[in-house]
Parts: structure tokens; sequence; C-alpha cells
């Protein structure tokens, strides 16, 4: 069996979203509701069931236009971090095999029987810790009351105390462009498809398009990112320039300064998409087989009937607005995770700003959660960690004059034995220049950088310098070592 046609089993994770555990009862009434049973809601509602009130969650996932739906666990458990790393994992595989001389895969599967029955375990899990589970779609009829309905269309009303909302983002289609939504997919169906898609082409440049892409250029798939402008925004663009040379050197193909005009769908099934080079003002076309759109998240609030309870949301994203305590402009309603404007989308934060609220509300704590220095990696072939301030962020604090790059190249031992191009393999910390020198920023290209990148975090997050970094002894041989061992700056030439 080829590499591309062993792992196909791979695109039927989770494949368990008609698992429900109760069924709706009427009339409840409970201390704390929460809508969306993603990471950030199921961490709340279990934190604040430990409180011993009367909690319950709803959750419903409206299907994908391609008509692509899962069970409880939100984004991250079905669609997004778990079968990505799963995936990234699958492709180095590959490439761990190919230098080892073995062309066979079939150890992979092992990752499927791993990960299948997470939906289940998630829905059953719940009752233990007495949190009550419906399997509804859920919007406001008051302030204190929400209306669920079934997939069947049964109701139920719902009324609570204090209500969370937590429903977390889909991907955005460019409904602009004719053919995308009918052709196209996102990463809410990558992930289920049945069989190989084959030919892809990726839209958009963000860390989930590069992500994607970087895979299925792993498993032997023709693979083409299509970018509109500047890859992995938000993040420091040295790496990302760096991220996305090791990607082309990968294989993967990448189309820059491209937009897409439309996308039809010709005899043979394959799509034509016309698209044109902003560079040289050229329209061009080519077929694939697949066709997904990373152009984007929305949050997912549209049915909550906000504006009937006088929740206030970000006009222009559609984010829910809330303050330092999580907390709307309602005061017994409160929002966490990615439907909040301004806090970061990953499931780490939300788990944890879901917890903390729990205890804020029923544990009489008083503390906040901290949004400053969260590490995140993205896992793209060569994997990009990074934690703190970006060069270009710091440089707009503090002015150049008043930070120092510490850099440098690195070769890493694995490459070496099997003679791999490590010319991406790069580190960087950003600090101040004051004589304490605290570190700003750490940002690390190479292998396993999500591992090297949390263990300095905590560092970085208790505010540490470069002079006590230089103190620390490295683990030898690492690549995490290298960065113990910065000493070139950037100033310096």
């Amino acid at each position: 069996m080829g590499k591309t046609y062993s792992l196909l089993l791979l695109f039927a994770l989770f494949d368990l979203s008609d698992h429900t555990c109760e069924n709706v009862q009427e009339q409840p009434e409970y201390d704390l509701l929460v809508i969306g049973g993603g990471s950030g809601g199921l961490a709340c509602a279990k934190e604040a069931a430990q409180f011993g009130r009367k909690v319950a969650v709803l959750d419903y996932v409206e299907p994908s236009p391609p008509g692509t739906k899962w069970g409880l666990g939100g984004t991250c458990v079905n669609v997004g971090c778990i079968p990505k790393k799963l995936m990234h994992q699958a492709a180095l595989l590959g490439s761990a095999l190919k230098d080892a001389q073995i062309l066979s895969l079939s150890a992979l599967f092992l990752f499927h029987s791993c990960s299948s029955s997470l939906n289940v375990r998630l829905c059953c899990f719940l009752p233990n810790r007495k949190v009550k589970y419906f399997n509804v779609k859920g919007s406001f009829s008051d302030p204190h009351t929400i209306r669920g309905l079934t997939k069947g269309g049964k109701e139920t009303i719902l009324t609570a105390e204090k209500i969370v909302i937590a429903t977390g983002g889909r991907p955005k289609y460019p409904i602009h462009v004719a053919g995308a939504l009918e052709y196209g997919i996102t990463s809410d169906d990558l992930f289920w498809l049945k069989e190989s898609p084959g030919k892809t082409l990726v839209v958009g440049a963000s860390y989930i398009s590069l992500e994607c892409a970087g895979f299925l250029t792993g498993i032997g798939l023709d693979t083409t990112v299509m970018m509109r402008s500047i890859p992995l925004r938000g993040f420091d663009q040295q790496m990302a320039s760096l991220v996305t040379e090791y990607m082309e050197s990968y294989g993967t193909k990448f189309l820059k300064k491209c937009i897409p005009t439309k996308v039809e769908k010709l005899e043979s099934n394959r799509l034509q998409v016309t698209w044109k080079n902003t560079d040289s003002g050229t329209e061009e076309t080519d077929s694939f087989d697949t066709v997904m759109w990373a152009v984007g998240r929305a949050p997912d609030t549209k049915a909550l009937n906000l504006e009937t309870v006088g929740v206030k949301t970000n006009s222009e994203t559609g984010k829910i607005i809330v303050d330092a305590r999580e907390a709307t402009s309602v005061p017994h309603i409160y929002a966490v995770g990615d439907i909040t404007e301004g806090r970061p989308e990953l499931t780490p934060t939300a788990i944890a700003a879901g917890k903390l609220l729990a205890q804020r509300l029923f544990g009489q704590s008083s503390e906040l959660m901290d949004y400053d220095n969260v590490p995140t990696t993205v896992f793209t072939p060569l994997e990009y960690g990074c934690v703190g301030l970006s060069e270009e962020k710091a440089v707009q604090c503090y002015g150049s004059d008043n930070i120092e790059v510490y850099h440098a190249y690195y070769k890493p031992l694995e490459f070496t034995v099997a003679e791999r191009d490590a010319t991406q393999c790069y580190m960087k910390m950003v600090c101040l220049r004051e004589r304490e020198q605290r570190i700003l920023g750490l940002h690390f290209i190479g292998p396993n950088a999500g591992e090297v990148i949390q263990g300095f975090a905590l560092g970085i997050k208790c505010g540490a310098t470069y002079p006590q970094l230089m103190k620390t002894i490295g683990i030898h041989p690492t690549c995490a070592e290298e960065i113990t061992k910065l000493h070139i700056t950037k100033r310096s030439g």
C-alpha cells in the first residue's frame, strides 16, 4: 500500500457525532448554564460543578456546508488541535521512516485507535462531574432564559442565575468567490474525509492553512498554498518567512500575491480554480481534487439572539466584548474562548479562563486570567514555537534602540545523521537593553518546538532575564540547549 493511501483511515477520525447521553428534560433550573461544549465551556462547567452548583451544558454542532458534523468537545477535539497534531505526527514519521529507508507506514494506524472514542468519553464524563448535558441549539429568550431546540425540533426551556457563552468559532467561506461555498471545504471537513483529498489547494496563509498544507505534503499529496499577502499574520515575520521557506523545500508549492476569483466543477469532477496574480495582473487557472478554505474564523454567535438581551459585540468582528472578568455588558452573562474580543484563539487559554471564571463565580476567588506571555506553536513540517513579543511588536512598544535581539542558526543532531538541510533551523531571543535585560520574547524553529517553548515559557512568565538564562545549564545533546548558548546580537552584525 502506498504512502498516500495507507493514511486514509486518519481522515475518518472521531465519527461519533450521533452519541448523546440524556434526553432533554422540561423546565430545569440551574445555577450556571454554559452554552457551548468545547474546551472553555466544558472546563468552566466542570469547575463550577465542583463547588456543588447545579450546572448544565448545551452543545449543538451545525453541519458545515458540505454536511460535516461531530459530537461533544468542540473544535480542538474534533476538527482542530487533536487531529491536526496526529496528522502532523503522521507526516513527521513518514519523513523519519524515509530517513531510515523504511517505506511502510502501517504503524500510523495506531493513532486512529487512540482517538476514536473521545466524543463518547467526554459525553459520559459530564454526568460523573454532576454536569447535565443537552444536545440542543440554544438561544436567549430573556436574560435568564435559554430556548433549546433538538435536531428534531423539540423545544426545552432552561433558566439559570448565571450564563456563560462559549460557542467558539467556525471557518469563514469567501462568499464573494463564485463556487467557494458549493465546491470548497474547510478544516471542519478535512479530518472527516472518507477518502484522500488528492491534489489540494489550500487558500490562506494562517497557521491553520500552513499546518494542513504541511501534513498533506508530508503524507505524499500534491499540495499548494495560495497566499494573498503575508504568512502567519500576527507572528514574528522573520520566523514566518523561514517557516514557508522550509515548506517550499519540503515540497509544498506556494502561489504568492494571488487572489481566487472562482471555482468551477469540471466533467471529470475535478475543481478548476481561477485566480488573479496581483503583482502581474494576470489571470491563471489550475485544477485540483480538493479546495480548502483557510481564510479566517468567525465567532459562532449568530443563532444566540444576543441583541435581544443586550450583549454587546464588536460590529466588525462579531465577537463578544468582555472585561477582565470575562463579563459581558449584561452583569450575569459571561463569555470565554474564541468568541471574545481581543483574546488569543487558543484552547489552553479558553480552558484556563473557563476554570478561573467558575472559581470567581462560585469559589470566592478573585484571580483574573493573565493573557500575557501565552506560549504557542505552529505545527508546520519544521515547527515554530514562540512566547512573548515578536521582534516587530517589541520595537513598536519599546523602540529599536531599547531592545537587543540575540539569535543563532543551528543544526539538530538528527539532521546531521540523515544529512538533512537545516538552513531554516533558527532561534532568537528579544530582550530589553536595560541592565537586567528582561526577556520580552523567545522564538524557536526546529524539531519539537512546542516541547522546547513550553519549558522556557515558565521562566519568561516569571520575568526571566538574559543573564539568568545564560546561567542555565543545557541538556546535551538537545536542540533546546542551543537557547542557553545565545550570545550573538543582531546589532553586532
